[in-house]
């Protein structure tokens, strides 16, 4: 790739010819790129390794490492879940980041949301019009693509309300919204960082069509229980605080953020079986079961049993493991201490116990919808990653969220899908 080489002889990270490698990585899917290139991108790292950033050059630099670190995810033999959709490059909060910094979190989670969404919506709208020939297998049908036009929409309404824009999808079918969706985030919701992480951000490992939509839907989840750690983490720290009204608040905004999420899955379940099937073909090492994001909202809920903490839902997450050796705080903790505290008081643990069983239920939810998605992709098949598919979904979808409230017992005993989730079932 003559942009590349000509790029290496003065590497300049803000110049980066970030074009020429998505075409060349969109052309054939990341699984697929010939070594030529993977050895010039190998090159370009160790070119930048010694460099210092400073100053307008640090960004730069930043986006440079962590899209490289994605690129060559793969070629480095350490592909995984969180390469795989790119979560380094879209930059997330962190459980860490602080209670100071959740109302910036809350944005940015509203922002990503809508972004991801709408191009997620351009990209079905170009394919559909026969504006693209980017990723050209197995393009769906018109019912299919109607329905992911009014299903992205529905989940980005919520956050274009918070963020001052909730008046302005007025087209009378869901393709006119879909386009305005686009059209507003084109031109008002994206400034120039943004634009460049929306773009770097899709790396799909093959060239179906249905890829597309697959990694943005999980991007969006990951985005959602990236609040929810932080969220969570805080409302342990108001409860340590005996600010119990705060940390209610902070429960209720991750409830309702996970509520807003749920119609991805009927989203998701638009998804063609057998276009899933062919390219997750190419994503062997890499699954959900390596969600940082998901690992931290269970376990700053409670301490996970030990068995739990010894399967490889955990030994998939190490860093995250080493947290809760540690002694990392949970919420059901932080509660037994707060009722232990002569100013906790009975309005306090009503409270609080609501609270909790507010995003318990909503959570529990998730897990089965999930559950239930997965079925109808996967039937009996294992999952990715060396883990069991389906069979373990099974297993953890009742898993406690809490042990100091009493939460409802599980009236779904399904065991697998009938059809497609419909929309109330996902809302649900």
């Amino acid at each position: 790739m003559k942009e590349l080489t000509d790029w290496l002889t003065d590497p300049v990270p803000g110049r980066f010819p970030y074009p020429a490698v998505l075409q060349e990585f969109h052309l054939v899917g990341k699984h697929f790129v010939c070594d030529p290139t993977l050895k010039s991108l190998a090159l370009a790292r160790e070119r930048l390794a010694p460099q210092p950033a400073t100053g307008a050059d640090a960004a730069a630099r930043l986006l440079l490492d962590r899209f490289l670190d994605t690129a060559l995810d793969k070629w480095d033999g350490r592909y995984d879940y969180p390469t795989y959709t790119s979560l380094g490059v879209l930059g997330l909060p962190t459980a860490d980041d602080g209670p100071e910094a959740t109302a910036a979190a809350r944005v940015t989670r509203d922002r990503l949301t809508v972004q991801l969404l709408a191009d997620l919506l351009r990209f079905e709208l170009a394919a559909a019009e026969g504006r693209t020939d980017w990723l050209p297998e197995m393009r769906p049908d018109a019912r299919a693509v109607d329905k992911r036009h009014r299903l992205a929409v529905r989940v980005a309404r919520p956050a274009l309300e918070r963020l001052g824009f909730g008046d302005r999808l007025t087209a009378d079918d869901p393709a006119g919204q879909a386009a305005q969706l686009w059209e507003l985030v084109d031109g008002e919701l994206l400034d120039g960082h943004e634009r460049q992480v929306l773009r770097l951000s899709m790396l799909p490992v093959y060239i179906s069509h249905d890829e597309h939509m697959f990694i943005r839907v999980l991007q969006t989840f990951e985005t959602t229980f990236a609040l929810l750690a932080l969220s969570i983490r805080t409302a342990i720290g108001h409860l340590d605080g005996a600010r119990t009204e705060r940390a209610a608040a902070e429960l209720a905004v991750a409830e309702s953020a996970l509520a807003e999420s749920a119609p991805l899955f009927s989203l998701l379940a638009t998804m063609q079986v057998e276009s899933f099937r062919v390219f997750r073909d190419f994503t062997e090492g890499a699954s959900a079961i390596q969600s940082r994001n998901y690992k931290l909202v269970e376990s700053l809920c409670r301490v996970p049993d030990q068995d739990r903490l010894d399967s490889p839902a955990y030994r998939s997450t190490p860093e995250v493991r080493e947290r809760i050796l540690a002694g990392q705080p949970t919420l059901d903790e932080a509660c037994a201490t707060a009722r232990r505290d002569p100013r906790f008081t009975a309005a306090d643990r009503e409270l609080l116990t609501a609270s909790m069983l507010g995003f318990s239920g909503a959570l529990r939810r998730w897990r089965q919808t999930h559950y239930r998605i997965a079925v109808r992709m996967l039937g009996t098949r294992s999952g990715t990653g060396a883990t069991e598919g389906t069979p373990y979904l099974s297993s953890v979808r009742k898993i406690p969220v809490f042990r100091s409230v009493t939460e409802e017992p599980d009236t779904d005993t399904r065991t697998a899908p009938t059809g497609t989730p419909n929309e109330g079932e996902a809302a649900a």
